[in-house]
């Protein structure tokens, strides 16, 4: 008798899942997508990185500017957490998250280019050729797919 209760409890009547999903994005995503995510990613690490460094040298109390290095610390940081979240919405396959991308690299690249025009330095460079892979990549159209959201009468749709 025991054995029928607990059977009847644990079985489920075949009911379709109406939750919602945050994710109806194809698990295979597209190789230009995840090299996108990992440029993102590796930007938002470099960006941590200064803050740690800026905010280190305020507390250790070798900066010459503390306000100006405060600043600089929280601002690096800050972009380092919006890239991470954009780099995640991408991987997602969310379209709010390209946007975010492709204007911090139209930013990089003029950095850089003001950077290259008074002195050519390897960081610029590599600077310049990332902001490049990376917007270019954002435009390529499998990319642009994958972070479109399906058309409710679309037999792909997930």
């Amino acid at each position: 008798m025991k054995s029928q209760v607990a059977a009847s409890e644990t079985e489920k009547p075949d009911v379709p899942d109406t939750s919602p999903r945050l994710s109806r994005v194809n698990p295979r995503r597209p190789a230009p997508l995840v090299a996108v995510c990992a440029l993102a990613v590796l930007e938002a690490a470099a960006f941590a990185g200064l803050g740690v460094a800026w905010l280190t040298d305020v507390v250790s109390g070798r900066a010459q500017l503390p306000g100006a290095s405060t600043f600089l610390a929280v601002f690096a940081l800050g972009v380092a957490a919006l890239l991470a979240l954009a780099a995640r919405g991408l991987w997602r396959g969310r379209r709010w998250a390209r946007s975010l991308v492709m204007v911090w690299q139209v930013l990089l690249v003029v950095l850089s280019v003001g950077w290259l025009s008074s002195q050519v330095s390897v960081w610029a460079v590599v600077v310049l050729l990332v902001a490049l892979v990376v917007g270019v990549g954002l435009l390529l159209p499998s990319v642009v797919a994958a972070t479109v959201p399906a058309e409710p009468g679309d037999p792909t749709a997930g």
